[in-house]
């Protein structure tokens, strides 16, 4: 007869000492695996991490680092991740705008951000800002028009690519062309500016006394009979003519000193290699953008954006094609891990470090935007191979002859 007691007593030693290994294992802290007590799904049973709702699978599916982070995330941040895919869109005939200020993401205290469509011809009324605008055009090509301080305007058609910037103050208005309007991503480099409580030609005119519009401009108060009482916005109007001709009609004053446009898919980039390239516009290049400098960054599938910071703004950004995840460090130790699609908005804060891979199958596509005149970046790898390398060994253990072979020319995008 077999001995029960004994049967229980060795599945209890197995028990046991397997707990045991596993506690062993979860306590010894390991690269890839650095803290204690263990973080992540590969330090948890199956009932730690099981997750039976509510919950939307959608959004899990788009997130997927949240709900399941790596093993080297750990601490509390403040969420870096926003969208304006899930921004309420304002829709008037002529087009559409949708806006993420830091009313809706508080982390982006230094800019906010509107992402625009124009059809053919549709019109975002003459209006400006307390705020300075600059913006990326994604599709179609747009017409400007802007007037400075010294009553010099400009009008240009800036297509995919392409870049302007109105300093805070002038007035402006932009216009969809054909064959089908544009689409941009605007950003101002104040957190709280609102596309939809901007100073608007219409709301002025409609507000003041028909006797002081005749006196402002020389005629007749019946004049301004059939100005629009409510502001229009966005509107559909006529496709204009030949950009020469504009530019002709507003000569008289002259030309601004400095563009308000920049080309920026036109220039070399400042880094490329076979894992993508990056360019860049900032005062240096785009002279009349005083506050924003930014960078179009094209990252190759399986690449990363190298390990870095910025040590002179905080980085605001766009995803505008495939799929990204970005880890996020910051003192603590705090690191976090999310996933970005196109439409999606991330935040690093200024002087937190940060890597952001191609996790899918098609080149990434991001913007980078700081509220600073020049482009400043620290490179993880670079400062390490320009520290003396006995020192940098004392730290990390590896060899100084290691050390020496670290990247030292900031690369920008790995593997080169």
């Amino acid at each position: 007869m077999s001995d029960p007691v004994s049967r229980r007593t060795l599945l209890a030693a197995a028990a046991f000492g397997g707990g045991i290994m596993a506690a062993s294992h979860a306590n010894a802290a390991s690269l890839g695996n650095p803290d204690l007590p263990p973080q992540g799904a590969i330090n948890a049973n199956p009932g730690s991490v099981s997750d039976p709702g509510p919950g939307n699978p959608g959004i899990a599916s788009q997130l997927p680092s949240a709900g399941n982070p790596p093993a080297t995330d750990v601490g509390d941040m403040p969420l870096f991740w926003s969208s304006f895919n899930t921004a309420h869109k304002r829709i008037q005939n002529g087009g559409w705008a949708r806006e993420v200020t830091a009313s809706d993401f508080p982390l982006s205290t230094a800019v906010s951000s509107v992402n625009m469509r124009l059809s053919a011809g549709g019109i975002r009324e003459l209006h400006w800002h307390l705020a300075s605008e600059w913006a990326l055009v994604t599709n179609g090509t747009c017409r400007i028009t802007v007037l400075d301080t010294d009553g010099r305007a400009s009008v240009q058609d800036v297509q995919e690519g392409g870049l302007w910037y109105f300093p805070a103050g002038m007035p402006h208005s932009l216009q969809g062309l054909g064959p089908d309007g544009c689409e941009f991503v605007i950003v101002f480099d104040d957190g709280t500016q609102s596309e939809f409580g901007t100073l608007l030609v219409t709301d002025w005119l409609a507000h003041t006394p028909p006797e002081i519009l005749a006196a402002n401009f020389g005629l007749p108060a019946d004049t301004f009979k059939n100005i629009p009482l409510n502001d229009l916005w966005i509107f559909q109007g006529k496709e204009p003519g030949p950009l020469a001709a504009d530019q002709a009609s507003v000569a008289s004053g002259g030309s601004p000193p400095d563009p308000f446009t920049f080309a920026l898919a036109d220039t070399p980039p400042v880094k490329e290699n076979a894992s993508g390239r990056l360019l860049l516009a900032d005062s240096r290049t785009f002279r009349i953008s005083k506050t924003i400098a930014a960078a179009l960054e094209t990252i190759k599938p399986g690449a990363v954006r190298e390990m870095h910071w910025h040590p002179n703004a905080d980085e605001w950004q766009y995803y505008i094609k495939g799929e990204a995840r970005m880890t996020v460090f910051g003192a603590g130790p705090r690191a976090q891990t999310m996933d970005f699609r196109p439409g999606d908005i991330g935040l690093v804060k200024k002087s937190n470090g940060h890597y952001v891979q191609n996790t899918g199958k098609e080149d990434l596509v991001f913007l980078a935007v700081f509220r600073a005149p020049e482009y400043q970046e620290i490179s993880l790898s670079q400062w390490l191979a320009r520290t003396p390398p006995a020192l940098v060994a004392q730290h990390l253990q590896i060899d100084p002859a290691t050390i020496a072979r670290f990247p030292s020319q900031a690369p920008g995008i790995l593997p080169l």
